[in-house]
């Protein structure tokens, strides 16, 4: 096996803190502070864990947030009016389901019921259509935008690069690939059906993790210098937290490699209060 002497760690904290503090220079610049609604429904700890950090980083951004928390019992109706709230506000000009909604909800049909000029997660058909069909004008969900963010502050060119992503959720993975796609890449979809999936991910210049199972990823896998991007967030027994990818074992053998935690994570919410600035430009 080929093996490099160096891997470049990719620094999303600082890289997430550089375009934070880009959007909070830019919204002290305007007129209206922009503003993003969260609603969060029921006790998922979690879900208050990353609506509490969404909402600290708005404050730090100047961003205006707005907050609606629902009981555990929230009806579709109670949730949809909130929704609906929200779109009519010309304050807000973003809108955030925080996920997962209680079992009861339809999730989707609450998404679709989001304005997509104020849809700052990029879910609406609108959007979604818009990133397939190239069109620039649309919100992109934040993650994949975040983890294209920190492929190309090691990779100046991705044209040409082959480029794999693991998993295909409407969330991260259909993103992912369409974005590597625009950028030129040669993208291969790969999931939990991939046949020879060690194979597949060795050809990847560029591999892109996002399946949820701890250190899934093996060293063999990768391709020597490949840049690496792992979306994977799962706690160990010990109750440390690490990624899809064996980053120890990772090390050495590819070119650049993302670290959970400390890669990706930040990088989400950081776009998130992009892509709230950008609504409120575009509402303009």
């Amino acid at each position: 096996m080929n093996i490099m002497t160096e891997t470049r760690i990719i620094d999303g904290k600082a890289i997430a803190a550089r375009l934070r503090e880009e959007i909070a220079q830019e919204t002290a610049a305007m007129d209206t502070q922009p503003g993003l609604a969260v609603i969060l429904v029921g006790d998922n700890p979690a879900s208050h864990v990353y609506v509490r950090n969404k909402i600290r980083a708005c404050e730090k951004a100047g961003i205006k947030s707005f907050e609606s928390r629902l009981p555990v019992q929230a009806t579709q109706a109670e949730v949809t009016a909130e929704i609906q709230a929200f779109n009519d506000n010309p304050a807000v000009n973003g809108i955030l389901l925080q996920l997962p909604v209680p079992d009861h909800l339809d999730a989707d049909a609450l998404i679709h019921m989001i304005n997509p000029a104020k849809d700052v997660d990029g879910l609406t058909f609108i959007n979604i259509g818009k990133l397939v069909a190239g069109d620039q004008s649309g919100l992109v969900p934040c993650t994949p935008q975040g983890a294209l963010a920190l492929i190309k502050s090691v990779e100046t060119d991705l044209s040409g690069k082959n480029a794999v992503v693991i998993g295909r959720s409407l969330l991260f993975g259909k993103p992912m690939a369409q974005l590597l796609l625009a950028e030129n890449c040669t993208v291969t979809s790969a999931h939990s059906r991939t046949k020879n999936l060690p194979e597949v991910c060795k050809q990847a210049d560029i591999l892109v993790a996002a399946v949820g199972r701890e250190k899934m990823v093996k060293a063999d896998w990768i391709k020597p210098g490949a840049t690496v991007i792992d979306v994977g967030i799962n706690r160990m027994e010990d109750g440390k937290l690490c990624g899809d990818v064996d980053y120890e074992a990772a090390l050495g053998i590819a070119g650049a490699i993302t670290p959970v935690p400390g890669g990706v994570g930040p990088m989400t919410i950081a776009c998130l209060l992009q892509n709230t600035l950008r609504a409120a430009k575009q509402s303009k």
